[in-house]
C-alpha cells in the first residue's frame, strides 16, 4: 500500500508534467486500449426552407374568375341587359350564358333580372324591359354597355347622370332601334317582344369598350380554396322571399349530377326559350333594404330603390351543395362590394357564374342541407 507520502509524490508530479508542456499517457493508452473520442455538439435540424408563394398569373375572366385561354378575346366591353321577369314574360332567352345575373325587386312580389355578358355572348337576350335605379351602383364598376327598353323619365336622367361609368344603349335611342342589336319577336305580346343581340349591342358602343377593370366578386384563385370548402354548413336549397311575409319565392336546388344549382321561379322550373333549366355555379343572396320613391330630378312614377350606396348587410353565398353568411358593406357607386365572413374572414368565391340575388334586408331566407 502506498504512503500518503508517496501519493502526494505521485500527484504533484503529475501537476508539474502538466503544467511543463509534457504529456501524460492515459492509462488506456498505455494499456493499449483506444480512448473514446471527444464528444461533440449534435447538429440542430436543417431549417426548413420558407415556401415560395404560388402566383397565379393565368388570365382570368374578369366576371366568373375562371382561366381563359386567350385574354385578348375578352378584350371588350360586358354588356349588361334588363329581362322582365314576371310569369307572362316567360320564356326568356340568352340567361343561361350570362357571367353574373342580378336578380332585382320590381315593386311587391316581382322581380327583374339584369343578365351581364362578357365571357361569352348568346344570339338573343330577353324579353328586354326598362331600368330600375339600382342598376347604376351594380354596373357602374364594370364600365358596361347597357341594353334596355328606357325607364321613368326621372330614372333616365338619374342614368345619364352617371354616364361615364356605363353606355346606355336603350332600344329607343337614335341610331340603336332598328339596328340589329334589337329584334322585335313576332307573336309575343307587345311588351314582352324586345329582345337583344348582345354582341351587335357592344359593336355600337363609342365610350364603353374597355373590359371590366377589376374582377367583380373576390374569387378564389390559385392555390386558394372557396370559403364554402373549409366552413359553412350543408346547403342543397334556398329559398329566397320576395314579397310580404315569406311569400312569392324563388329558389335554388343543388343538382349533384350536372354540380350546379336548379334555378325555380314562384310558379315553377325556371326554364328557357330552348327548353333547358337556368342554372348557376354560385348564389349569392345580398339583404338589402327598399323602398318605392324617387331619388332624381323628373317625371314618372316611383321604382324601387335599393339601399346599397354606402349601405350594408348580410349574405349568404351558396356552392357545390356548401352556404357561408357574413356581412357585406359597398360604398360609392363605382366601389364594388366587400364580403366579410362571420369568423371576420373575407370571403372567397369559387370562380363560375353567379346569380345575385338582392331581397328585402329582413327577408326570411331558408338554407336546408
Amino acid at each position: 500500500m502506498l504512503s500518503r507520502r508517496t501519493a502526494l509524490a505521485a500527484l504533484a508530479g503529475a501537476v508539474g508534467a502538466a503544467t511543463s508542456g509534457c504529456a501524460v499517457t492515459p492509462p488506456s493508452a498505455a494499456s493499449g486500449t483506444q480512448a473514446p473520442a471527444a464528444p461533440t455538439t449534435a447538429p440542430g435540424p436543417t431549417p426548413t426552407p420558407t415556401p415560395t408563394p404560388i402566383v397565379d398569373d393565368r388570365p382570368r375572366a374578369p366576371l366568373t374568375g375562371l382561366v381563359v385561354a386567350d385574354a385578348a378575346a375578352l378584350d371588350h366591353a360586358a354588356v349588361a341587359v334588363k329581362v322582365s321577369n314576371v310569369l307572362s314574360a316567360h320564356p326568356q332567352a340568352g340567361v343561361n350564358q350570362a357571367d353574373i345575373v342580378f336578380v332585382e325587386p320590381n315593386g311587391i312580389s316581382y322581380t327583374r333580372l339584369c343578365a351581364v355578358f362578357h365571357s361569352r355572348f348568346p344570339e338573343l337576350v330577353g324579353p328586354v324591359r326598362s331600368i330600375r335605379p339600382v342598376d347604376v351602383p351594380l354596373l357602374s364598376p364594370m364600365r358596361p354597355v347597357f341594353g334596355n327598353t328606357a325607364a321613368a323619365n326621372w330614372v333616365m336622367h338619374y342614368v345619364a347622370a352617371h354616364d361615364k361609368y356605363l353606355e346606355n344603349l336603350y332600344s329607343f335611342k337614335a341610331g340603336v332601334h332598328g339596328t340589329a342589336a334589337y329584334y322585335t319577336m313576332p307573336h309575343r305580346a307587345r311588351v314582352h317582344s324586345v329582345f337583344c343581340r348582345p354582341d351587335e349591342l357592344r359593336k355600337l358602343a363609342r365610350r364603353m369598350t374597355a373590359p371590366p377593370p377589376v374582377p367583380y366578386l373576390p374569387f378564389a384563385t390559385g392555390d386558394e380554396q372557396p370559403s364554402t370548402a373549409s366552413a359553412g354548413r350543408d346547403a342543397a336549397k334556398v329559398a329566397i322571399p320576395w314579397g310580404p311575409g315569406d311569400t312569392w319565392n324563388t329558389s335554388y336546388t343543388w343538382d349533384e349530377e350536372s354540380g350546379r344549382y336548379l334555378r325555380s321561379e314562384p310558379w315553377g322550373r325556371h326554364v328557357l326559350l330552348d327548353g333547358k333549366r337556368v342554372t348557376t355555379d354560385n348564389v349569392l343572396v345580398v339583404r338589402a333594404k327598399w323602398r318605392m320613391d324617387k331619388i332624381y330630378a323628373g317625371g314618372g312614377a316611383p321604382d324601387p330603390v335599393v339601399s346599397i350606396i354606402n349601405g350594408q348587410g348580410t349574405f349568404f353565398c351558396l356552392h357545390g351543395g356548401r352556404s357561408v353568411k357574413g356581412t357585406w358593406a359597398k360604398e360609392a357607386i363605382t366601389d364594388l362590394f366587400s364580403f366579410t365572413l362571420d369568423d371576420g374572414s373575407p370571403l372567397r368565391i369559387a370562380p363560375g357564374r353567379t346569380f345575385v340575388d338582392l331581397p328585402q334586408i329582413d327577408a326570411k331566407v331558408r338554407i336546408t342541407g
